[in-house]
């Protein structure tokens, strides 16, 4: 198996990797001015998407410009939700430099989508599978089998099994793990097989036991609203379930974005982020809390309902929401998510609504996740001068955005010119990938295995910590070649 690094090697962006010169994994862009994709380019017979983030999916439409046009195999939330990505990008950057695909091209997506559920195998770049256009190499002939596993990262998000019957490659995509229960050393799901797919439907997981009363610091609001253990036991994303699959694997292609950081406890970043909150509407502010569409925004609609934060959603944001609760078998809790979105009030942006908005003391979660764009425009403009108000960020913000220059400066360039912001500026982590301590426990089950690591920003250090710890690890950079 020839693996070629197209993107996303000691970097954290536009994701690809090349099997064979015939399947594509992932096919993402850099999030940048201006933005940045995969180097070279590229035919293949079929394209096998983790996830619909735009580092993942972003330029997969481009690839559909020809006339040899591969099929792409990936779960149903990440068809559906690519789809709204790439009609957003159009939108926001056709027919400029910044967008490398048209409306034909987004319209193809549909007609070349094969939807896969977790755990059902199926066969890539054989003949009679894909739209294969063999030259000559080994693999196009016979084929991959391909797996999808719970990642636990976004609804749909998925740890890739690549078999071509020699060598199994475990992609695993961008992913996230359940803290344990304190005291315990697992999560008690069952392992592979008792996991995440079961768990995604709300009935392999709990949040409502008693466990910790030792220091009763719980908000009135709380306790009016959630019940003590619904918020004390919090182990995870309110979203979707851990990852908690493990299948076996000769190579580990594994994701390092926190290898060097531990995660506080769920529980308490969501209580900060709360108090912090209800405290500056309390003190007459508005707090603008820019978030991802896709997995971040319904979250953050998941904590405020649990803490009784009044919330307002604004952007694409508000459009996911209504895509992902057609899938209830891959969120975590479907009726959690319903009562979060009746909690939660909706922004049309008609009629001058978000300047009366920006105005109120309340709560706006609204894209985009790094201010590079959607309503956020509107309101931190309207907000920056008075420091009663606050900007919370959610997510992590590429080098290079204006969440990234806001948090290092106290400024950001936004709606064409550069700002001084006054507005209190906090952030809070809650990260939908694992720590280094879910790193390492998710490789304790790949000693014997080959680790490439990517998409990181210090990919070559954590490859040479698992070194010294014991595993074959290395991580490659873009333009290389790895044979397996």
């Amino acid at each position: 198996m020839e693996l070629r690094f197209l993107g996303g090697a000691r970097e954290v962006g536009r994701s690809a990797i090349l099997i064979d010169e015939s399947l594509l994994l992932d096919y993402g862009l850099l999030t940048g001015t201006p933005p940045r994709y995969p180097v070279g380019k590229v035919g293949p017979d079929a394209v096998v998407v983790s996830h619909s983030h735009l580092d993942h999916v972003g330029a997969v439409p481009a690839l559909l410009s020809g006339t040899d046009r591969p099929d792409i195999h990936w779960t149903p939330p990440t068809a559906d939700l690519a789809r709204t990505l790439a009609r957003d990008t159009l939108k926001l950057h056709g027919g400029t430099p910044q967008c490398p695909f048209a409306e034909t091209e987004v319209a193809r997506m549909s007609q070349h989508s094969e939807r896969h559920g977790y755990r059902e195998p199926f066969e890539v770049c054989a003949s009679g599978t894909d739209a294969s256009r063999s030259s000559g190499h080994g693999p196009r002939d016979k084929g991959y089998e391909v797996t999808f596993f719970n990642a636990g990262h976004i609804p749909g998000s998925a740890h890739v099994l690549v078999d071509d019957g020699d060598t199994r490659l475990l992609y695993t995509g961008d992913f996230h793990i359940d803290e344990p229960d304190e005291g315990d050393v697992s999560d008690g799901d069952g392992g592979e097989d008792g996991g995440a797919e079961r768990a995604a439907g709300g009935t392999g997981h709990r949040y409502g036991d008693d466990r910790s009363r030792r220091r009763d610091r719980t908000p009135d609001y709380v306790r009016k609203t959630a019940g003590l253990g619904d918020i004390e036991s919090v182990r995870g994303q309110r979203l979707v379930a851990g990852s908690t699959a493990r299948p076996d694997a000769d190579i580990v292609l594994v994701e390092s974005t926190y290898s060097d950081l531990t995660h506080d406890r769920r529980a308490a970043i969501e209580r900060r982020f709360a108090e912090s909150v209800r405290t500056t509407i309390w003190e007459g502010g508005t707090v603008v809390i820019p978030a991802f569409a896709i997995g971040r925004t319904q979250e953050l609609m998941l904590v405020c309902d649990a803490y009784d934060v009044p919330c307002y959603v604004d952007g694409m944001g508000t459009e996911v929401t209504t895509q992902v609760r057609r899938y209830p078998e891959y969120l975590r809790d479907a009726d959690a998510m319903k009562r979060a979105k009746s909690h939660a009030r909706v922004v049309s942006g008609r009629d001058g609504q978000r300047k009366r908005i920006a105005a109120d003391n309340t709560a706006i979660i609204t894209t985009s996740g790094m201010l590079s764009g959607g309503p956020a425009m509107t309101y931190v403009p309207e907000i920056r001068a008075n420091p009663v108000n606050k900007i919370c960020l959610t997510g992590y913000q590429v080098e290079g955005t204006p969440g990234r220059e806001l948090v290092e400066t106290g400024r950001a360039e936004i709606a064409g010119g550069v700002i001084p912001v006054s507005a209190r500026v906090e952030q809070y982590d809650f990260s939908a990938h694992a720590d280094r301590e879910g790193l390492l426990g998710f490789l304790d089950s790949y000693t014997e295995s080959k680790v490439l690591v990517n998409h990181g920003d210090r990919c070559e250090v954590f490859a040479a910590e698992l070194s010294e710890r014991g595993y074959e690890a290395s991580a490659p950079a873009i333009g290389d070649t790895v044979v397996v």
